[in-house]
């Protein structure tokens, strides 16, 4: 493409970038510099808009548009700017995973002023011409001179003209004034900001490096001729050596190897049925529980650590099924012993996730709760991808591949939905059968202080919860009620400073429900 569009497009973006975010949240704006950039980067690489890759792109990003209009929370806004700058890579690019993408998409940003300068000085070698510019100067300026002089005369003889001519010199003096106080460093140093951001989205690198490493992968493994001499210059061969001794080499390495991972795993595999035994009886059933129990250590004592047993497991199959064992003949029970282990590893997931669910209904919902949910999900869609990797015999590129776009439909399913109010609403509701921590509910976002204005009593006489969420997270000397109060003042406040610009359904909501009357129910009073 030209320079000339290039630069072209790049300074619009950063004129209006730096017009519709100046002092304003992501909101509305957003709405009108996603059609530019979608606009921009259409008219640069057209071609690309017909891979079926764009399509479900483009509809993830769409969603995450409408939950930034919708919504307006800090997942929602995280979710639209990854999906815009995944549709731009994927347009710029030739890629299949989001981990090679997000490595062009650095590379563009690492290299955008490099980029810009390099556009600038293709624009100094083509040569403009002129001289149509200069004879029309030459015909203006004979009656741009008798213009001036009859202006003046006009406005000598007629003081209605002079006055109208005083009004309009006091407008553009005025406007000028006003241009030079919204002038400030802050502002061009804004104005550079979304020079780089817009710089970054639109220019694409000369260096396609992560691309065409990515164009080697292949989600199959290939039987390969292992060369000895070459892995036993590697740091497997000394580890393996260390802990084997010298059946880690020679031709049988690969016999060994898989003898060796068939014990381990069978050992693990007994291991670990005792501990899914232990878990169904007393987690599953809950043959041991009592009102007298501390959930929060009952949950964060084991939960930690089982997760990490269980990206343990992964890593060590992984290890076992990385190349040549997985066309070894006599590798029958390995594998029968790897899906043993990932099935007892799913076992232990569903036990981590009873674990949180007696936790969030004993104490309610709370962000490392629902976090510990969205995570367990993960690492189950985890153990899934890596059976299929086993049974079919897939590359450790397929897992990063493919996990990274469940990642990523996750992240577009999450911002759907504002959690902030999620939890209040909840919380609210089981207040009767729950222990509820008033000083979290004032720290989550603005969406929620209709619901707290609604529930008022609870703010009146706050239930103290001793090493809560909100003992770490509210940072306030008043109480509950004046906390709640202070921050209905600073929204509405707020809410005045930011234009149409701004605009979002969940502000406007909250502002039409904090100007309503407080209406006390008599349990209040």
């Amino acid at each position: 493409m030209k320079p000339s569009l290039k630069i072209t497009l790049v300074t619009a973006g950063a004129v209006l970038f730096n017009i519709i975010f100046w002092h304003e949240k992501l909101a509305l704006n957003s709405l009108f510099f996603d059609v530019f950039i979608l606009w921009s980067v259409f008219n640069l690489y057209p071609s690309a808009f017909r891979l079926p890759v764009m399509k479900w792109l483009l509809a993830a990003h769409l969603i995450t548009l409408a939950a930034v209009l919708f919504h307006n929370t800090v997942l929602s806004k995280i979710a639209f700017c990854s999906t815009l700058l995944l549709v731009v890579v994927f347009t710029q690019y030739i890629h299949r995973s989001v981990w090679y993408a997000a490595g062009s998409a650095l590379m563009n940003y690492v290299l955008a002023p490099g980029s810009i300068f390099a556009n600038l000085k293709l624009l100094r070698h083509n040569k403009l011409n002129f001289s149509g510019v200069r004879r029309s100067i030459r015909f203006l300026i004979i009656p741009i001179l008798l213009l001036c002089a009859f202006f003046f005369i006009y406005s000598l003889a007629n003081s209605v003209f002079k006055e109208m001519v005083n009004d309009t010199s006091l407008a553009i003096e005025k406007y000028f004034s006003r241009f030079f106080d919204w002038f400030s460093w802050q502002r061009f140093g804004f104005l550079m900001l979304g020079l780089f951001i817009t710089g970054g989205l639109l220019l694409k690198s000369s260096i396609n490096w992560f691309s065409d490493a990515e164009a080697k992968k292949s989600d199959w493994l290939t039987r390969k001729k292992n060369d000895l001499l070459a892995w036993r210059k590697t740091g497997w061969f000394d580890m393996l050596t260390l802990l084997m001794g010298k059946v880690a080499g020679g031709i049988m390495a690969l016999r060994n190897e898989n003898r060796t991972g068939t014990i381990s795993l069978v050992l693990l595999n007994v291991l670990l049925l005792g501990i899914n035994i232990i878990d169904i009886v007393y987690v599953w059933f809950g043959s041991k529980y009592n009102n007298d129990i501390n959930f929060s250590e009952y949950v964060h004592e084991g939960t930690g650590l089982l997760i990490f047993s269980i990206l343990l497991a992964m890593m060590l199959l992984l290890f076992f099924f990385r190349g040549n064992l997985n066309f070894y003949k006599r590798n029958k029970w390995l594998r029968y012993g790897a899906y043993a282990w990932l099935l007892q590893n799913s076992l232990l997931v569903i036990s981590v996730l009873l674990r949180d669910y007696y936790y969030i209904a004993h104490d309610g919902l709370a962000y490392k709760r629902i976090g510990v949910l969205i995570f367990l999900t993960l690492v189950l869609a985890g153990l899934i991808t890596v059976f299929i990797k086993i049974y079919q015999r897939k590359t450790a590129y397929y897992l990063l591949r493919v996990n990274a776009w469940i990642a990523i439909i996750m992240l577009v399913f999450c911002s759907c939905i504002h959690w902030d109010e999620t939890i209040a609403r909840y919380n609210l509701a089981k207040k009767e059968t729950i222990a509820l921590d008033v000083k979290f509910l004032l720290t989550l976002s603005d969406k929620t202080l209709p619901l707290l204005q609604q529930n008022i009593q609870v703010l009146q006489h706050p239930i103290a919860i001793p090493g809560g969420e909100g003992e770490s997270l509210y940072r306030s000397s008043y109480t509950p009620l004046e906390f709640f109060e202070k921050r209905k003042k600073e929204f509405l406040e707020q809410q005045e400073e930011y234009s149409w610009l701004s605009w979002n359904a969940a502000d406007e909501f909250v502002s039409k429900q904090l100007k309503q009357p407080v209406v006390t129910s008599s349990a209040s009073k």
